[in-house]
Parts: C-alpha cells; sequence; structure tokens
C-alpha cells in the first residue's frame, strides 16, 4: 500500500519565484495552498507580498508624464541596446 505523502512546504526562495504566478492566480490549488500556508508562518515572506502589492498598484497609476524626460530617454537608450543586441544574436 501506498502511503500519501504531503507535499514539502515552499522555502522562502520558492515563494519568491512564485509570487507573480500567484498575483496572477496562476497557481495550481495545491501549489497556492503551500504558498499560502508559508505565509501564514512567515512574517518576512508576508511583508514581501505586500510591498510588491504596494508596487504594482504605484506602477499600475504612473502615466509617461511621471517618468523625468532623462530617465525615460535612458531606459529608451537601453531598450535600443537590448534589441540590438537581440537582433544580431538571432542572425
Amino acid at each position: 500500500m501506498r502511503l500519501l505523502r504531503r507535499p514539502p512546504d515552499l522555502a522562502c526562495q520558492q515563494l519568491v519565484e512564485l509570487i507573480t504566478e500567484y498575483l496572477e492566480g496562476a497557481l495550481s490549488r495545491e501549489d497556492r495552498k503551500r504558498f499560502e500556508a508559508h505565509l501564514r508562518h512567515c512574517p518576512n515572506c508576508s511583508n514581501y507580498l505586500r510591498q510588491m502589492r504596494a508596487t504594482i498598484a504605484a506602477t499600475g497609476s504612473l502615466t509617461e508624464e511621471d517618468v523625468d524626460p532623462e530617465v525615460m530617454e535612458e531606459f529608451t537608450h537601453l531598450f535600443r541596446v537590448w534589441l540590438a543586441e537581440e537582433d544580431g544574436g538571432a542572425g
């Protein structure tokens, strides 16, 4: 007879790796339960989840006008450099 084994508890690193899927509602029912069980016992990960939610809320309300023009220029430059590297690596 085979005994049913309970899946191991999540480690903090695993929770960090799964947080986006959790916030998007993409975790399986079993993984979501393990995720939430870890949160009940880990104040650091609970705090991390609160910080991620606050970050999403803050950045979700940003407009292009909220971004400093110099920062926008730097991001645009970095994107173009990345795009050129991607295009160069494909050939």
